[in-house]
């Protein structure tokens, strides 16, 4: 990659689209504006001047050529996952060795002692920093800098480990998921990762350019990052597995919930399309949207021939996002009434569109955006963007012609992109999940509470919009003990910790399958029927269910499966 398309990738003067054009470079041809990427097979980035990024971008380039944000999923556990029974089961002991277990995340504190062997030296064989720029040729990176074992090494020997390996993780969120998958025994503390003796590698993700949030409406200040990047670094660990010639267990702890959560999203269907390739295995947590309020689910029958959606919009919100997905053949239409009781009639957008809302009584503009048939889903979307939203009670209308009864679903952003205050008045805690875990062949985990096997409250709960199962095991996700960045532990809640110690789980199995050469052909898809067969279940529930899919994990109930 030359000069000027590094510069562009970092440069807030150009933004950044996501191509898929399957190696047909004539695709490619219509973007001689600006510069143009190729990531893989499927996807190439585009880079034009942000000039182009106007408030009807959507109707003229289409949804999913916007990347999407995504967030951090979440800011005595190995007995209930039966973890020490294969590690003391001489037959067994199982540790991780030989597998890699790679995080596209916000980094890894390196210099921590739960990332390295008892003579120093780290565990860690990789870190691609996309947030650090050089001037030097990368060979394995497209931008950024990666750092090798050697260089973290040396790093690890000198008096200012920084100066030598300048790459940190200022947040924690990436230390905390690679410890809870892979960190060292440490006795004293009563700490151990599931897969103590795996190799890690690491992606820093770098931050998402500010066009992109501010026409999004997140925050300014919200930790963001943007789904090209996201493609890359998940690639750059795909490569560097099969470089290695290594299986690879991938915990991807970001998320959005922007999207169609069906599954079909561009990097949702990309994942998919990887998982049954040998020897990857991929897990993604649900999120944490279950009780947050922000699904609305709604069904239009003959009789009522409308749904009114009650949106209460909280103080200090300068802006948001909002999506509503509806079915084929079906087409969609909303009204608005503002908190003041300002009427703005059926919007009926047809085709490619994008309106602008702007109100006599209120402070608020609103683009409305409809893609009649969008590209990925091949659903209709009508996107809301709110700047300067009044607060108080907002009512849509949302009415619908086609096949009785219809149904619809409408999605704010997650935690952290929108207030804690704005939120749908009848809200379904169904359909919680966030994007990316919906994606069909990967694992997608929720978490639970081993003192009382309750699920975690705040867990994202399925099925998908198109009913597929999801998530398809719960893994121990409360009050796990986890590295901090001070280099002591603390403890963690959430989802993205049962995803972090689900991998490192997945990599047991793949020392177990692969290193040992008893299934030398595991994929994901296999992980995953391993993982249900030995799941947990209780005997007053059904299962599969929206809630805990097909059960809690159990890594030595998944050998005793075996055997019967």
């Amino acid at each position: 990659m030359n000069s000027i398309d590094i510069e562009r990738i970092y440069s807030n003067d150009y933004a950044d689209f996501l191509v898929s054009f399957c190696s047909d470079v004539s695709v490619l041809e219509q973007y001689e504006t600006g510069s143009v990427n190729i990531i893989n097979y499927f996807y190439a980035v585009a880079h034009l001047p942000v000039s182009i990024m106007t408030e009807n971008v959507i109707s003229r380039m289409g949804y999913a050529s916007i990347p999407s944000l995504f967030g951090l999923v979440s800011q005595t556990s190995l007995e209930v996952s039966g973890i020490p029974a294969i590690r003391n089961n001489p037959n067994l002991n199982l540790r991780g060795r030989g597998v890699l277990i790679g995080f596209v995340d916000t980094g890894i504190d390196y210099t921590n002692p739960v990332f390295q062997y008892n003579d120093k030296t780290t565990r860690i064989s990789s870190i691609w920093d996309q947030t650090i720029i050089t001037e030097n040729n990368q060979e394995h990176v497209p931008y950024g800098t990666e750092y090798t074992r050697e260089q973290i090494n040396e790093a690890l020997q000198a008096d200012d480990p920084f100066g030598v390996v300048p790459s940190r993780d200022e947040i924690g969120h990436g230390t905390m998921i690679a410890g809870i998958a892979a960190g060292n025994e440490d006795i004293e503390n009563g700490f151990s990762g599931v897969a103590p003796e795996a190799e890690l590698v690491i992606v820093k993700l770098k931050p998402a350019k500010p066009y992109l949030k501010e026409f999004f409406r997140v925050p300014e200040d919200a930790i963001a990052y943007q789904e090209t990047d996201l493609i890359y670094g998940i690639q750059y660990l795909m490569d560097y597995a099969a470089l290695r010639d290594q299986p690879i267990v991938m915990c991807i702890a970001v998320n959005t919930a922007q999207y169609a959560h069906d599954g079909r999203g561009s990097t949702s269907n990309w994942l998919s399309f990887h998982s049954t390739r040998p020897r990857l295995g991929i897990l993604i947590p649900v999120g944490n949207e279950g009780i947050a309020r922000r699904h609305f689910g709604g069904f239009i029958t003959e009789e009522t021939n409308h749904k009114t959606v009650e949106l209460n919009v909280g103080p200090n919100e300068s802006g948001f996002s909002l999506e509503l997905w509806g079915t084929v053949p079906n087409t969609f239409y909303i009204d608005i009434t503002s908190p003041s009781g300002e009427y703005i009639p059926i919007i009926d957008l047809r085709f490619d569109e994008t309106r602008e809302i702007s109100f006599i009584f209120e402070p608020t503009t609103i683009f409305v955006d409809s893609q009649l048939v969008e590209s990925q889903s091949g659903d209709q979307l009508i996107l809301l963007r709110f700047t300067k939203p009044t607060q108080g009670r907002w009512k849509f209308n949302v009415y619908s012609k086609g096949i009785i009864p219809i149904n619809f679903n409408m999605w704010l952003p997650m935690d952290n992109f929108i207030g804690p205050d704005t939120y749908f008045i009848n809200s379904d805690p169904n359909i919680t999940l966030l994007s990316l875990s919906c994606a069909i062949t990967p694992i997608s985990v929720t978490a639970y509470n081993t003192a009382n096997n309750s699920l975690y409250i705040n867990s994202g709960r399925g099925y998908t919009r198109v009913n597929i199962v999801k998530p398809e095991i719960a893994a121990p996700g409360v009050d796990l003990l986890s590295p901090s960045l001070n280099h002591g532990f603390v403890s963690v809640t959430g989802t993205s910790a049962a995803a972090a110690h689900a991998a490192g789980a997945a990599a047991l199995m793949f020392e177990w399958g692969i290193v040992k050469g008893n299934y030398p052909e595991m994929s994901t898809e296999d992980l995953k029927v391993f993982m249900i067969r030995g799941a947990k279940r209780e005997a007053d529930l059904v299962y599969p269910n929206y809630e805990w899919g097909y059960g809690r994990l159990d890594v030595f109930n998944i050998f005793r499966a075996l055997t019967v």
